[in-house]
């Protein structure tokens, strides 16, 4: 057993709630942007509200939600997009005194039917009047629900003539924010449901008050008032965009939300941030991008070197006598023809960003901060409010998820579990107690996932205990390392190893619909259909030399000896992946058995 841990350098306030943050910001800092929104007749123009009109939208709104009968503890839910709208109302719950129960604008029926039954959510909030009629149908299944608002037809407005006309002073909503302490729930999230129908874990306003507090300390240059920014793309219902929102607030630095990654790079570009918040998907598509581009400029050859040279100076920076002055020379000139451009891609104005939810893997690490774009990889669940390891600025290993959280405890049990212990934790599995004591004991949260800390400290995820495959040889395999390097090819998009119980290791794998059109192209095969594209030799080739790749990070016995190409990728609507895009192996091992067993004929 071997555990490390950080002292904090944020003390967690011993009362009080998170609507005291932007109490503070409009008293310290009334003037400071704190909140950009998208012109509505300019999308490439924003919109800064200072910390005085943020207080003062979210405390108009919450006015309206008391006139509307939403008592202290109430569970409200929010249905939605990123946007503007959701950090409004998310903080005018909680100056309602009420608890936010995010939901996924993507969900299902029946999933937002569990979610709203199993919270007793009184209200929710919906962005389209879709998501309306979709709640509508629920309505006999929900006796408890009240109220559906809908942001696309005026809810933030609604909400202010209701309590205005109501007359709920501002008096009234400063009592009502000071109801709920510092152990209260702040929200119930519900965990993506990879197994089994989802989980709402509660999460407190301590719990959000450590995590965000020892995050925005340890992080401090990137998180400087007045000169910081971030922009959240990622979907707000997840808790890893949730933390940096609170985050933001915390520091606080202005903060900007868009919908989706559909327009990123233009959005990139007009809101320049000084943080970038993603998964590895994302940077493995702005790698995969800007490939595709120079290839079809003619300087894919140019950018390959680029890339390693990248990759070899980032290298270089851990060693004792650093990038060597040749090494040095041939950055300068990349950075001229190469670097330089992904980073305007990028905004132009960032140095870093923070990557959680999956596997980034070593080569895009080093690839990132050999370009002068440092990705500080970090890892976390719904349970434990985000990030409860991530690599800090001054002292990045790559291909670790980093240190702990200051003020938390990391162990390893002596089977290779990570234990997890802090203020951080969630309290609980709303209304299910036996879930709850499956996981914590004695104030430890047993993760279900497998790692190893280095001497400093450093921690690395190598799988999930439920997923690791057994072969009929007896061999131990993870799935994680070699599915991640697997991934990384521009042709893949998702892949996952199979074996257990198996003579050998085997995969399906996904090709990426965006880039297999580009790939078709540049090897003269646009004319072919989709089917006889997927049984090309050529493309078959390409496919294995993205398994070779990923059986070169792994042993003989756990290397992928076989593997099928699907037709189509998974999707959150086929029901494969959930929306933090995790794969639902059971599901996929259901619904493609044939194809599994073809691989074993």
């Amino acid at each position: 057993m071997r555990e490390f841990s950080l002292p904090a350098l944020y003390e967690v306030p011993a009362d009080g709630n998170l609507t005291d943050l932007i109490r503070r910001n409009a008293a310290q800092y009334p003037d400071l942007p704190v909140m950009a929104r998208k012109d509505p007749r300019d999308p490439a123009r924003w919109q800064d509200l200072s910390a005085t009109a943020f207080l003062t939208e979210v405390e108009a709104a919450a006015a309206g939600l008391i006139a509307a009968g939403v008592e202290p503890g109430d569970r409200v839910a929010l249905m939605s997009r990123t946007r503007y709208e959701w950090t409004l109302l998310d903080f005018a719950i909680w100056c309602a005194g009420g608890v936010t129960v995010p939901v996924y604008e993507t969900s299902s029926p029946e999933q937002v039917a569990w979610i709203l039954g199993d919270s007793g959510a009184v209200g929710i909030v919906v962005e389209s009047a879709a998501h309306a009629e979709a709640v509508a149908g629920l309505r006999e299944r929900l006796p408890e629900l009240r109220d559906v608002w809908t942001i696309d037809e005026d809810a933030v407005a609604g909400l202010v003539r209701a309590g205005e006309e109501a007359g709920i002073s501002a008096e009234t909503v400063a009592e009502r924010s000071a109801v709920a302490k510092a152990d209260s729930p702040a929200t119930i999230v519900y965990t993506s449901g990879t197994t089994g129908r989802p989980k709402g874990c509660v999460l407190t306003h301590r719990a959000f008050f450590a995590e965000c507090g020892n995050v925005v300390e340890r992080l401090k240059p990137l998180f400087r008032p007045g000169e910081g920014s971030v922009l959240l793309f990622l979907p707000t219902a997840h808790v890893f965009a949730r933390m940096v929102q609170i985050a933001a607030v915390m520091a606080p630095i202005r903060l900007g939300l868009v919908p989706d990654v559909k327009t990123l790079t233009d959005d990139l570009a007009s809101f320049q941030p000084t943080i970038v918040l993603g998964v590895p998907r994302v940077f493995e598509k702005v790698f995969n991008s800007a490939r595709a581009k120079a290839e079809g400029d003619g300087k894919g050859r140019i950018f390959d070197k680029a890339a390693a040279t990248a990759i070899a100076y980032s290298e270089a920076l851990d060693s004792p006598g650093g990038p060597s002055l040749k090494l040095r020379l041939k950055h300068k000139l990349f950075d001229r023809l190469v670097f330089g451009k992904l980073r305007t891609v990028l905004g132009g104005r960032a140095t870093h960003a923070i990557s959680g939810g999956a596997a980034l893997g070593t080569r895009l690490g080093h690839f990132y901060r050999g370009i002068g774009f440092t990705v500080l990889e970090g890892y976390g669940l719904t349970e434990s409010c985000a990030a409860t390891a991530f690599n800090p600025w001054d002292r990045q290993k790559v291909g670790t998820v980093g240190q702990p959280l200051p003020g938390t405890v990391v162990r390893i049990a002596d089977d290779g579990e990570v234990m997890l212990h802090g203020e951080h934790l969630f309290s609980g599995y709303w209304n299910n107690e036996a879930a709850t004591d499956e996981v914590l004991s004695q104030g430890w949260f047993h993760t279900g996932d497998v790692g190893t800390l280095d001497e400093d400290g450093y921690l690395t995820i190598t799988g999930r205990k439920k997923e690791i495959l057994v072969t009929a040889g007896g061999k131990n395999v993870a799935p994680a390392v070699i599915e991640d390097r697997i991934r990384a090819h521009a042709l893949v998009a998702e892949c996952m190893v199979v074996g257990d119980g198996r003579p050998y290791v085997a995969a399906l794998i996904t090709l990426d619909e965006e880039f297999l059109p580009r790939w078709a192209e540049e090897n003269g095969k646009a004319g072919l259909s989709r089917t006889d594209l997927l049984a090309d030799p050529e493309l078959t080739a390409a496919v294995q030399q993205a398994v070779d790749d990923g059986n070169a990070a792994v042993s003989r016995a756990e290397s992928v000896r076989r593997f099928r190409v699907l037709p189509s990728q998974f999707t959150e609507e086929s029901g494969h992946i959930t929306p933090s895009l995790k794969l639902k192996r059971n599901v996929v091992a259901k619904d493609f058995a044939q194809e599994i067993e073809s691989l074993y004929a």
